[in-house]
């Protein structure tokens, strides 16, 4: 795993390269786009490139991801989404679900054009030097000619947290090509993810929180401890697409004969996929009571847990589809996958000594197939699916669809979107077989099987977006009150509203995100009724005659609330978030206080988090036994640069 030093060299090199390989184009405006791929990687899936200047302030990674989740108080620890359709289910990113927004991976790849060099470096810093929390990212992009581009993003997230032996320290690297030819299409992806987490086990007495400082509250894992959790991954993605017909072309308003057989436009496609994940949890005192003595199945000296995954996939598929010039579009695609799993973990043994490194693999093959219809740019409908033909995933299933129509005009119309799908997929290799210091299981679990339904609103014009989500499940998977695997054989089901809507009057703005959700089985799983984050703030552009400058200004107040629920526990040897029972969290509104700046294509923020600590009660905690930060000062800035 490269060192920050190596990471450095890496991006003097690679800037220093692709600036002396660019051609310089005509003078262009400086247009940059960014896109990632579909699940299937068969289309490019457009991003906002968020150098825009509104709440500048919302600075965390994660909340782009989901923008309501849980996490242990200080940011770059494991955290969970609350809404629950936003959570990780796919069994081959179970070991770092947790992590899953904070990491560059061939599920969330990035890739842009532009046609003059990008570059941005965001900075954020807060609280005292003892208590420092910061984040920093750099992301430099260009091309070497209209097809063909490099970039890189490098984000740092190092904080050594309020309370004690709670440090985070989480590196995320990725390196990214593509070239966009008309018959040829490529596009690489590489990611370097190394995040650590220095592990507390929690507070002993929330009282204390009352009369001490946060570096005095008593923790359950403490200096003997030095328990931490270390996970590092690296991957690679690539995607090569081979045209077989070309695009038909239009020469001064008269279209050239079409190509292929009666216009069909077919692509060949090689994905390529490998990836190795490892995960450690360390601990110098295992008989200091936070785990259950009587449970230490390989060393009461010190632990030592480790276990890898490897994977390596290869999809080969056809894709075709009709003249896209025609109003109506018919397409699809089919393909077969082949997988490779390489497992090993440190487990314990009978004989001496008392643990051994065990290995084992795996393999899936699996038919991949999708159908599309596009008429004209207002009514469109898409099905995929996949099927595991044989391996260790025989038999499961994921089929998922959707029907999408714009009423009104472009600009001002309204989108509804309609989606279905239903699965059937073996839990992960992980809730099955487990081997380590405090924790052993053997599980002999059904598939999980689910039916999804949904509907998506977006009006853009009014700022508007609603999504309404329901889903049937039948043998739910997830840690019970034990902190062991467990699954509920029966059914189970969740419904979830939830609704973005900005309200603004003259220079006065309301920003709301609201998520409602219900389910049937609280015992099994509990979620907040209401979860909301509203921003209100003030904005006003001064602008300057005598140099011609603009001064764009944000200043207001921003709310998260959530409603009492038993939010999930955490247990860190296993990494894992459980189910509980015993105490309630929520009811408790965290209040920030902003100003955002933005001056030409620099961005500055300023922040008070937390301002009603200590004046609104002390249960401000998003898992139990872990509070969140008390007030502190932050600020940040951003740069970006053409040229």
């Amino acid at each position: 795993m490269p060192g920050k030093s190596t990471i450095l060299a890496l991006t003097v090199l690679f800037s220093g390269f692709v600036i002396s390989a660019q051609e310089k184009e005509a003078s262009r405006p400086p247009t940059t786009v960014q896109w990632s791929l579909s699940k299937d990687f068969t289309e490019e899936i457009n991003i906002p490139l968020d150098t825009l200047f509104p709440l500048f302030h919302r600075y965390r990674i994660a909340d782009k991801y989901s923008p309501f989740n849980a996490w242990m108080g200080n940011y770059g620890q494991p955290l969970y989404q609350i809404n629950f359709f936003d959570r990780i289910t796919n069994p081959d990113m179970f070991l770092y679900r947790y992590y899953y927004p904070f990491m560059y991976l061939p599920s969330n790849p990035v890739f842009m054009n532009t046609r003059v060099p990008f570059t941005e470096m965001v900075f954020t810093y807060a609280g005292p030097r003892e208590m420092a929390d910061q984040t920093f990212r750099i992301r430099h992009s260009q091309n070497v000619n209209r097809y063909l581009n490099f970039g890189l993003i490098y984000d740092i997230i190092y904080s050594l947290g309020q309370y004690s032996y709670q440090r985070t320290d989480d590196k995320s690297f990725t390196f990214f090509s593509s070239y966009t030819g008309q018959k040829y299409k490529l596009y690489f992806s590489s990611g370097i993810n190394s995040l650590t987490t220095f592990e507390n086990g929690g507070i002993t007495d929330e009282e204390q929180l009352k009369t001490f400082k946060t570096r005095d509250v008593e923790v359950r894992l403490g200096a003997l401890n030095k328990a931490r959790n270390v996970l590092k991954n690296s991957n690679i993605l690539l995607v090569q697409r081979l045209s077989l017909t070309g695009k038909p072309q239009k020469r001064d308003s008269i279209s050239t004969p079409r190509e292929g057989i009666r216009g069909l436009n077919g692509t060949i496609s090689h994905i390529f996929i490998w990836e190795r994940t490892r995960r450690s949890y360390s601990d110098s005192y295992p008989l200091s009571g936070f785990y259950d003595t009587s449970h230490i199945y390989i060393s009461r000296t010190v632990t030592f847990d480790s276990l890898s995954e490897r994977s390596i996939k290869n999809t080969l598929r056809f894709d075709f589809s009709t003249d896209p010039e025609r109003k109506f579009r018919l397409g699809g695609g089919v393909g077969i996958s082949n997988e490779l799993f390489r497992y090993s973990q440190i487990v314990p043994s009978a004989g001496s000594p008392p643990s051994d490194t065990v290995h084992w693999t795996h393999h899936n093959n699996l038919l991949k197939g999708s159908l599309f219809n596009d008429i004209g740019e207002k009514f469109k409908w898409r099905a995929t699916g996949e099927l595991y033909l044989t391996g260790y995933r025989a038999g499961d299933f994921i089929a998922d669809g959707y029907i999408y129509k714009v009423f009104g005009q472009k600009e001002k119309g309204i989108s509804l979107k309609i989606t279905g799908g239903f699965s059937s997929v073996k839990p992960s290799v992980w809730v099955f077989r487990w081997g380590s210091n405090h924790f052993v299981w053997d599980n002999n679990f059904l598939k999980e099987f689910r039916v999804n339904a949904g509907a998506e609103v977006s009006y853009p014009y009014r700022r508007l977006n609603t999504r309404f989500n329901y889903t049937v499940i039948d043998n739910f998977t997830d840690f019970g009150p034990d902190s062991m695997p467990a699954q509920h054989r029966g059914g189970l089901s969740v419904a979830a509203l939830y609704g973005e809507k900005e309200l603004s009057l003259w220079k006065f703005h309301l920003s709301n995100q609201i998520l409602i959700q219900k389910s049937s089985n609280r015992d099994i799983l509990d979620l907040p009724l209401i979860t909301l984050r509203t921003a209100g703030f003030f904005e006003h552009n001064f602008y300057f005659k005598l140099t011609g400058g603009n001064l764009n200004t944000q200043i207001g107040v921003e709310l998260f609330y959530n409603t009492k629920y038993y939010g999930y526990g955490y247990v860190p040897a296993t990494g894992s978030y459980f189910r509980q029972n015993k105490t309630l969290i929520g009811n408790y509104p965290y209040i920030n206080a902003f100003l955002n700046v933005k001056i030409k294509r620099t961005r500055v923020f300023l922040v008070l988090d937390h301002i009603n600590s200590g004046f609104t009660g002390y249960n401000y905690f998003m898992v139990p036994g872990y509070p969140m930060n008390v007030r502190a000062f932050r600020y940040g800035l951003a740069w970006t640069f053409y040229d």
